[in-house]
């Protein structure tokens, strides 16, 4: 097993800071919500499993509109006395929903349904006749273990349950869930295809510093559900995906597996809080999202384990203190993921590209580049 090089720019831990959360017990909250109006499954006090269904709707299909008339070669005034179908049937793809016959009903013509759906719409005037597509229907799941103790009546509920709460700063793939396997023996480990193994499917497995593009298409390839990794190349994504991506809003790729990126791109040392937490939760069943905006509305990919008991015990997030030299990340765009060191402190506000005058700070980019940050944008990073 290859292992990220043992230099300042890869030993990294996880920030106590508002940005990212990496906690053992806490009191997590999940709303969940239908897309349209719809009816609510479950009451206040049921407890749920992430594959339970607590909402349910119908979306409603596209309306196709059959030329009757001119099919069958007559004035739309006629089409009614020709139907064989009525407003509200359903109907199957072939169905013959109008039909003519000669003089002596030795001939006929007939219309039959291009779709399968229900009739809508009967018009005398045009001839025409309006079918809908049947409604696909639409759950949703609880996501997460744990008790209903909300319900917004016919949109969703509000599930709460006490566990385990990882963020990442970037995923890529939905909800997902799975038993957490430790993949990596330690949070410098880089994963490539060769440790990818057939024992993993159906599992979350968890990487150090890093997994190989040829890493993660094995793990799709044999079914894993989820990778949660330090760092990641950049390239290695769009290589797997198949088109670059932007780091706006993520989280509804067309992929089977979900990514969680705990450091940010590169090889980048798993924090040694987050990677210790990770297995002593392996063998749990975890609930995983990698959905991920950067902009207003700020998403974090998250993982999360629901631990058994009712104690709820909060975790104490440290007060962020910036020092000069102190390593930092940014948590905004338009230097998205990028680390660096503090090198000024700046006392008074100053004014930013949108007008707002904030507390900043200047730092230098590992890259090279000097830039100037609000020190809202910025997480400390603590080895």
């Amino acid at each position: 097993m290859n292992v990220a090089p043992q230099n300042k720019e890869f030993m990294m831990g996880t920030a106590y800071t508002p940005g990212l959360k990496v906690t053992a017990r806490t009191k997590i909250s999940k709303t969940r919500r239908l897309p349209l109006k719809g009816r609510v499954m479950v009451k206040i006090g049921d407890r749920v499993e992430p594959d339970s269904v607590v909402a349910g709707t119908e979306l409603p299909g596209i309306m196709q509109t059959v030329r009757v008339a001119e099919v069958l070669g007559i004035e739309p005034a006629e089409v009614l006395e020709r139907l064989k179908v009525a407003v509200g049937d359903s109907v199957e793809r072939g169905t013959i929903i109008a039909e003519t016959k000669s003089l002596f009903g030795l001939l006929k013509n007939d219309c039959k349904s291009p779709i399968a759906g229900i009739v809508e719409l009967i018009s005398p005037a045009s001839g025409h006749v309006g079918i809908r597509f049947k409604p696909t229907p639409v759950e949703v799941k609880a996501y997460i273990q744990g008790k209903v103790t909300e319900i917004i009546p016919e949109e969703g509920v509000i599930i709460e349950t006490s566990g385990a709460l990882i963020q990442g700063i970037f995923g890529i793939g939905g909800e997902r869930l799975g038993e957490i396997m430790m993949a990596a023996k330690s949070p410098d480990d880089i994963l490539d295809a060769d440790h990818i193994t057939g024992e993993m499917a159906g599992k979350i497995i968890v990487a150090g510093a890093n997994i190989t593009g040829a890493g993660i298409r094995k793990a799709a390839q044999i079914g894993v559900k989820g990778i949660i990794t330090g760092g990641i190349i950049d390239r290695d994504l769009v290589d797997f995906l198949g088109y670059d991506i932007g780091v706006a809003i993520t989280g509804q790729e067309k992929i089977d597996i979900s990514i969680i990126v705990t450091e940010g791109f590169g090889i980048i040392r798993m924090a040694g809080r987050t990677f210790e937490l990770l297995k002593s939760l392996e063998g749990k069943i975890a609930s995983i999202n990698g959905a991920t905006q950067i902009r207003a509305g700020v998403i974090r990919p998250e993982i999360i384990v629901p631990v058994a008991g009712d104690e709820s015990v909060g975790f104490v997030e440290k007060e962020q203190t910036f020092d000069i030299g102190a390593r930092i990340r940014i948590i905004r765009e338009p230097n998205f993921g990028m680390l660096g060191v503090v090198t000024d402190l700046p006392s008074q506000p100053a004014v930013i590209e949108s007008g707002a005058r904030v507390r900043i700070l200047e730092a230098k980019l590992d890259s090279g580049e000097l830039v100037t940050v609000p020190r809202a944008n910025v997480e400390i990073i603590q080895e």
